[in-house]
Formats: C-alpha cells, structure tokens, sequence
C-alpha cells in the first residue's frame, strides 16, 4: 500500500490485524481532523487491530492546494485516491462529499471494497448548478449570490482556501453524482441523521444497492457525524 502522506494519513493497529484498513473521506469544507476525529476514530480502531486511512480532498486542510480543476475530475481524483491507498482490500467509509466520493471508489471498482458505509449521503448534485463566478466574487468580498446554493457554497469555503475549494466544486461539477448510471455492489450501511435535511431522498440511494441497509441516528447534517450513536453503528458494521 502506498503510504505517501499526499492525500492521506497512516495509523498502524496497536494490536493484532483483525480485518481489512478502514478508510475514512470526509465532507466539503471541513477535514479528516474534524469529521474523524483521531480518539474518536483511529484510535479505537487501532486498539480493535485495525489500520486507518484517513484521506485528506485536495484544497482541504493537510491535503495539497487545487492549482487546476482539471485534476480534480471525479475520474481524477479517483484515480488518484486508488493510486495512493492501492490494491489491497479495505472497508470504505464517506461522509457527505466523503460519501458520494465512496460511492463512486466502490461503484467503478477504482478500490477493493470490502464493506461500504454512506453517511449523510443526498442524491443531488449541489456542484453542477454552483454559479462560479458569483461565488467568487462573494468570496472576494463582492455581493452575496442570489442564488441559494451557490450561497451556501461560497459560505462554506469563506475563510479557507476558497480558491482550491472552488476549483474543487468545478471540477466535480463537470461529471456530477450519477447514482442511476452506477451503483455499488457490495454490502452497503447508509446513515442519516433524522434531522438532517441534506441527506433528503436517501432511501432512493439505498434500493440501488443490493442488500443495502439503511439507519437513521439522532442529530442534523453535523451532529450526527458527532454523536456516538453513528460512530457505533460504523464499528458494528464493520465488525469492529
């Protein structure tokens, strides 16, 4: 397996090897530090015999900058993503972007996936209707957009590499989400916080997925990423 620190982070189990690595993509916006937090996630994970991958997007905190969109394509970047974590099987877990970026590892067959897990998981695709140019000009300092997702968009990268993560938004825009063209098909938990409005229209996700299991934990888009009860339906899953 590749260990280049590029667009991951290593940690070793502190125990016997128990099953595959477990490998961890978060959102837009945020970070592996913040959506999986290492005493939270890696750790327990490294006590269980457990190797963790925390991927780290490009234009994302510990991750390099966006200098282009054309290298962050969704056939690019998981290119890249399979490039760097390799050939051996692993258990996959995404949330949000993290998820929809799971989605399509496992559905192209870009990684052996062993089990699959799709947390806060929406059918839409929020990136191909971004106004660019306004988002930018927000960003800048310009007029807020007019447009409600765009809005949002350029809210969410204020303050960070908003350039990067533009470009990121751009380059994933040009071939969006398509769950209808390709679906996984391997055993698959999705997860949705019951008060979290992104994750609307996910049970159409799940009856794509053979087999596929659905369940729903406390809390909005955020909070259920945070709260225990995700966290412990992950671990059973994956048999941790």
């Amino acid at each position: 397996m590749n260990s280049s620190p590029a667009l991951t982070t290593l940690t070793r189990p502190d125990a016997a090897v128990s099953g595959p690595p477990v490998v961890l993509i978060h959102g837009f916006a945020t970070s592996a530090a913040i959506d999986w937090p290492a005493d939270r996630w890696a750790a327990p994970l490294a006590a269980a015999g457990r190797e963790t991958i925390a991927v780290h997007l490009p234009g994302h905190a510990g991750a390099p900058a966006v200098a282009s969109a054309d290298e962050v394509t969704t056939t690019e970047l998981l290119r890249r993503l399979a490039e760097e974590i390799g050939t051996e099987e692993v258990d996959l877990v995404g949330y949000s972007l993290g998820a929809r970026i799971a989605w399509d590892l496992a559905a192209t067959g870009a990684l052996k996936v062993r089990k699959l897990v799709l947390g806060g998981l929406s059918p839409m695709e929020p990136f191909a209707v971004v106004d660019l140019a306004a988002a930018r000009a927000a960003v800048q300092g310009g007029p807020p957009p007019t447009d409600m997702i765009t809005g949002f968009i350029a809210n969410m990268v204020a303050g960070q590499d908003s350039d990067s993560l533009l470009r990121l938004v751009e380059g994933l825009a040009r071939e969006p989400f398509d769950p209808a063209g390709r679906a996984p098909e391997v055993p698959t938990l999705f997860l949705a916080g019951d008060q979290d409005p992104m994750s609307q229209g996910i049970d159409s996700l799940v009856t794509r997925v053979p087999g596929a299991e659905l369940q729903r934990v406390p809390g909005d888009h955020v909070g259920a990423l945070a709260g225990d009860d995700l966290r412990s339906a992950v671990f059973g899953f994956l048999g941790v």
